[in-house]
Parts: structure tokens; sequence; C-alpha cells
């Protein structure tokens, strides 16, 4: 399935893997003595990517405040990546560069299937629960589209390649409503944001925003829902997993598992706010069993490996 697009993409997030795998390289020694099986500080230092879905300069100063805490935790340096995008990150953690990583859920789902990532940890909720979010299609208050089908002849901007609710569900809804790829246009805008922009600038006629892009964006006053109208919103989809390597040490899965649910809410309030979660509770425990509904997805639209490779 994979598209021009695609390959532009991939063959970025692979020279990102490229450098990612150089500078963490740099610190591949081990500080104070610490290997690389080491249960609770490898090589002395914890590699944590996040895939960017909001801007980095903002996701960087709230995943350093989970950083600190987990670095005060362990008593060992935990240092954030923010990797160019989901790709990237899955080929970093195939090629050894991440003990941790967060991914979206269809990104968890390749993660999975070329770098065996484990899903150790999500958000909850104010309640203990795994938190969600959903995906949607908007349009102009005043716009005469009404439901997908009136898409036909028209844009719709999308995220990035092989995000969760920035592609594989707005195809799929596409699909569902009778319409083909080819019924109209969509194009690939590089990220939630960038799709909400492009909404919002009058260069599309509809566009994916997320209920994670859409509360951010009314919250920081760049949009104003009542000047657009949404015309599909998917079903609540899990957030984030935190994953690590599958053939990582047993006894680090659990330190890492344990250090990351005893974090307070208070420590990941600026992250949760950019999925959707508010207010917050800690970190709970998830499997890949949270996420079937995910692989089901990338099955129906016949996405592989190979389209992030």
């Amino acid at each position: 399935m994979p598209t021009a697009r695609h390959t532009a993409v991939t063959s970025a997030a692979g020279a990102t893997a490229a450098v990612l795998v150089a500078l963490l390289a740099t610190t591949a020694c081990a500080p104070g003595g610490h290997g690389p099986d080491d249960p609770v500080c490898p090589n002395g230092t914890i590699a944590f990517g996040i895939e960017p879905y909001e801007a980095p300069d903002k996701l960087e100063p709230a995943y350093q405040l989970i950083a600190d805490d987990l670095s005060d935790t362990l008593n060992c340096e935990v240092d954030v990546q923010i990797v160019e995008d989901y790709s990237a990150e899955v080929l970093a953690m195939r090629n050894g560069s991440l003990n941790l990583g967060q991914f979206g859920p269809l990104g968890y789902v390749f993660a999975d299937r070329i770098a065996n990532a484990e899903p150790i940890v999500s958000f909850g909720d104010a309640e203990g629960k795994l938190s969600t979010y959903t995906a949607g299609i908007w349009v102009s208050k005043d716009s005469p589209v009404q439901n997908i089908g009136d898409l036909r002849g028209r844009q719709l901007a999308l995220g990035g390649v092989g995000s969760t609710s920035g592609d594989a569900l707005p195809r799929m809804a596409v699909s569902e409503a009778g319409l083909s790829e080819d019924d109209l246009t969509m194009d690939y805008t590089g990220g939630h944001p960038e799709a909400l922009l492009a909404l919002k600038n009058g260069a599309v006629d509809a566009a994916q925003i997320n209920s994670q892009t859409l509360t951010s964006a009314t919250a920081e006053g760049t949009f104003n829902p009542d000047d657009f109208r949404r015309i599909w919103t998917s079903d609540p989809i899990p957030n984030d997993p935190i994953t690590i390597p599958g053939d990582a040490n047993p006894e680090l899965k659990k330190n890492l598992r344990e250090a990351l649910t005893s974090l307070s809410p208070e420590t990941v309030t600026e992250v949760a706010a950019f999925l959707d979660v508010d207010p917050p509770g800690p970190l709970v425990t998830v499997t890949k069993d949270d996420y079937r509904s995910l692989f089901h997805l990338a099955d129906e639209l016949g996405m592989t490996p190979e389209d992030v490779e």
C-alpha cells in the first residue's frame, strides 16, 4: 500500500533514526559502571523517545517533568528524545537506541511488529482507568459539507502517514462512507496542528482534528470551535502506550513499570493535557490486549510494517 508520500516520509524517518543512533552511541559508555544489562540504569542512561504529536518545543518541557521525577526515582538519568515522527521512533527502538518509547496507538502496532515493543503503562483518568480520545473530521461552520459523503471532489487534510487519528481512522471513515481514495483529495500535512491550520486558513475543505489537538488549540486560543463544525467522530481510542523493548531485562521492565506508575498525577499533568486527559490520574499498567482494536484497524486498511520502513 505504500505511496510516493509514504516513500518520502519513511526515507526521512530512516535518516532520522540513523542520526538518533549516532547521537545515542556517544553516550553508550556506562557512567558510574552501569552496564547494558543493568536492571535499573542500562548503560547509565534511559533513552525515552517521544513521537511529536504536538510541536517539539511544547512537548520537551512537559516530558522533562516526567523524566526528572523518573530520574530521581531510579537514580538514573532519563534522556528525552523528541523524534521526527513515529516511524523514526519505531526504527530507533528496533535498532536498540531507545529504552522507552511513547507511541500513538497505531504506531505501537508497528512498533510491536517491527521492534517487538511491549506496552507497560499509559495515561489514566481520575478514576484510574485507561484514558481515551477520539478522531474527528471538521469543516467550516458555513460549509455545504454535512457528512463524509459530501467530501466527494473536495480536499481533506490528514496529519502524518500512519497516525491513528490523523490517517488511518479518517481513511477508514471515508471508505465506510462509500468513497474511494480517488473520489477526493487527501493530503498529508505533516502533523495534527498542521492539518488544523490548513482548515483554519481555508486551504482545504475539511481536516482531521482529534480531540487532543482540539483541546490544546482551544486552550491556547488558536482555534475557535464555534467557527467550525464536526461532521464525523470516531469511537474512543485507547491513549498512547509507553513501551519498552520486549527483550529487555525482565527486572528492568518491572522497575520501570513501578517507577512510572508511582509518578504523581501532578507530574504528568502537562503531558496529560496534550492527550486530552483532564483531570489525570496516575499512569496505569497496560498490555497488548488493550490495543487489539488497533491491530484490527491496521489489518483492515492493509497496512504492513513496510509502510513505515
